[in-house]
């Protein structure tokens, strides 16, 4: 997948946002709240980060597929350090969940004005 496949696949769910943080990592928001991330600061020199279910994100880092993300894993996030190598549509259904698990968490309010 491409950086730019990424960003278009996160900017095209409901309500999500872009801001550059950390120096240039691109960060996915939606209601102000991160699901998900590409860049070199947090992500370590690359790659993408992003919010996974509890199964996920056993199966993803026990399987060695990914890592614990840095500074977010206790929050069930995971890392992959090459964009290059994963599947689109993975990648594409992966922040689809992420971004689902972030808006499920914010008020009801929120959703509302997001059009969630």
């Amino acid at each position: 997948m491409t950086p730019e496949a990424f960003d278009k696949a996160c900017l095209g769910l409901p309500g999500a946002t872009l801001s550059v943080q950390w120096g240039d990592d691109h960060v996915f928001k939606v209601g102000g709240k991160m699901f998900a991330v590409r860049g070199t600061g947090v992500t370590l020199g690359g790659g993408i980060s992003f919010k996974a279910s509890d199964v996920a994100f056993e199966v993803l880092t026990e399987s060695g597929r990914a890592a614990p993300a840095p500074y977010l894993a206790r929050a069930k996030w995971v890392h992959f350090p090459d964009l290059a190598e994963l599947d689109a549509d993975a990648v594409t259904d992966w922040v689809r969940t992420a971004h689902g698990l972030i808006a499920a968490k914010l008020t009801k309010k929120a959703r509302a004005e997001l059009g969630l």
